[in-house]
């Protein structure tokens, strides 16, 4: 998952202003208590950021792919 695409994922599945703020105050114990964007801005892999954050959101499995997106093989 390309840095662009977890941005569009998290739009998509939170909306504009809620994506923000999850992805800058929710804390992701997977990653050391750092948020998604401090993950992400310090190189971690976005895929798993990504899934760490459907985790922590109670987003349903069925959409850990992204909205409308197709899940990974």
């Amino acid at each position: 998952m390309r840095v662009s695409e977890f941005w569009q994922a998290v739009r998509d599945e939170f909306g504009e202003p809620y994506g923000q703020m999850v992805t800058r105050d929710l804390v992701l114990t997977e990653f050391g208590d750092r948020t998604s964007a401090q993950a992400i801005a310090s190189g971690e892999d976005t895929r798993a950021v990504w899934i760490a954050l459907c985790r922590a959101s109670d987003v349903p499995k069925s959409r850990w792919h992204g909205v409308g997106q197709l899940p990974q093989r």
